[in-house]
């Protein structure tokens, strides 16, 4: 299913959704609540795939927090729809700062719903203040942004 769809940039790494009724808002589409928590769970599932998850994060201290996030809402979605959601890490100074792209489609019309970019800072899981990214980030970054181009 994830070949069919236009993504921005080569070796997605992507994740199926069904809209459930926890996830619609009164107007009756998906809520913007729903939108960022699929986000930070793919970003956090692509760190997972990466090996650079959680428990890595845990051992080192560090791990990379949300600064930004941007959204662009392009199309709605409703309930019982299955959707997918591709992310891909797009920038990094390898340093302290990174960014990650997301697209959101409903494969059954290849519409682009939802776009949206993310910036992270890496911090120092003790204190919360900006950290210098160790190595096992610094590697899953450039190993990430590798795959896109």
């Amino acid at each position: 299913m994830t070949n069919k769809l236009p993504w921005q940039f080569q070796n997605v790494f992507a994740k199926q959704l069904q809209v459930k009724p926890e996830d619609t808002d009164r107007l009756g589409h998906t809520n913007n609540v729903s939108y960022l928590r699929w986000l930070e769970a793919i970003a956090w599932d692509h760190m997972e795939h990466l090996e650079c998850g959680w428990q890595v994060n845990e051992r080192l201290g560090k791990a990379m927090a949300i600064t930004r996030s941007e959204m662009d809402y392009l199309a709605a979605s409703y309930q019982d729809e299955v959707l997918m959601l591709g992310t891909w890490i797009t920038q990094s100074d390898y340093r302290l700062t990174s960014e990650r792209t997301f697209q959101l489609f409903r494969p059954a019309d290849t519409k682009l719903l939802l776009t949206a970019k993310m910036q992270f800072a890496c911090i120092d899981l003790t204190s919360g203040r900006a950290s210098k990214m160790p190595l096992e980030l610094i590697e899953a970054h450039k190993s990430a942004i590798s795959l896109i181009k």
